[in-house]
């Protein structure tokens, strides 16, 4: 069996709107080894972000098929698709995610609650977590107390926290300034190399599309030749 993270097969994800079809992508068929760092480019409204919620069972698609880690998405119950986003795939959203009135150590926790994980050792893991990216000192912080660069190191803290299979990252620097954004991207090439997690990211940012081994670019919903 081919050694790939993320497989999708003739995808295709149509929107209603006013009884109108609208294609947000069109027979999309990719396949991303384990391992991989890839950006997913193309400019507004070319289907990245749609692309990066099927892969991530946030949503399914109208036709075609998903794979992550082996595991068709398409076959699955809503509880089992929950499982699977829950233990095989991070995510790091544009707008951060994080929750309000929880500290970073809570946010980052938060996920290994979810999982059943002892509050002893989601404390442990959610501090080790933190550290890794620098961030000893945000321990007891609120998401409002953070600058944006650190809410979104936060956020990289929790998608990965889990240990998750695959990565995916959403218009990451969408909210940062270039320094930050370089930041930013170096933590997930940490994690990338040390970790051995397959990151998907979609972007705009030259500056994020330089850090990824491979670039996948879209028009209107397709692959561009």
């Amino acid at each position: 069996m081919a050694d790939f993270a993320v497989q999708t097969n003739n995808v295709t994800r149509v929107y209603q709107e006013d009884s109108v079809p609208v294609y947000a992508l069109r027979g999309i068929t990719l396949s991303i080894e384990r391992g991989e760092f890839v950006s997913v480019v193309g400019p507004s409204g070319s289907g990245k972000s749609t692309l990066l919620h099927v892969i991530g069972g946030l949503d399914r698609p109208t036709d075609g098929s998903v794979t992550i880690e082996d595991v068709s998405l398409g076959s699955l119950s809503e509880s089992e698709l929950t499982d699977v986003r829950l233990f095989q795939i991070g995510f790091v959203f544009q707008a951060y995610n994080l929750i309000p009135v929880l500290s970073a150590v809570e946010n980052v926790e938060f996920i290994l609650q979810l999982q059943g994980v002892g509050k002893k050792e989601r404390r442990e893991r959610a501090q080790d977590a933190l550290r890794s990216f620098g961030l000893e000192e945000l321990f007891d912080r609120r998401p409002a107390d953070m600058s944006g660069g650190q809410q979104q190191r936060v956020a990289i803290a929790r998608a990965v926290v889990s240990n998750p299979a695959v990565l995916l990252a959403d218009e990451p620097s969408a909210n940062l300034d270039s320094e930050t954004t370089k930041e930013f991207c170096e933590y997930l090439q940490r994690v990338n190399d040390d970790r051995g997690v397959t990151i998907v990211t979609a972007t705009h940012d030259p500056l994020v599309m330089g850090y990824t081994n491979r670039r996948v670019e879209l028009v209107d919903g397709q692959i561009a030749a």
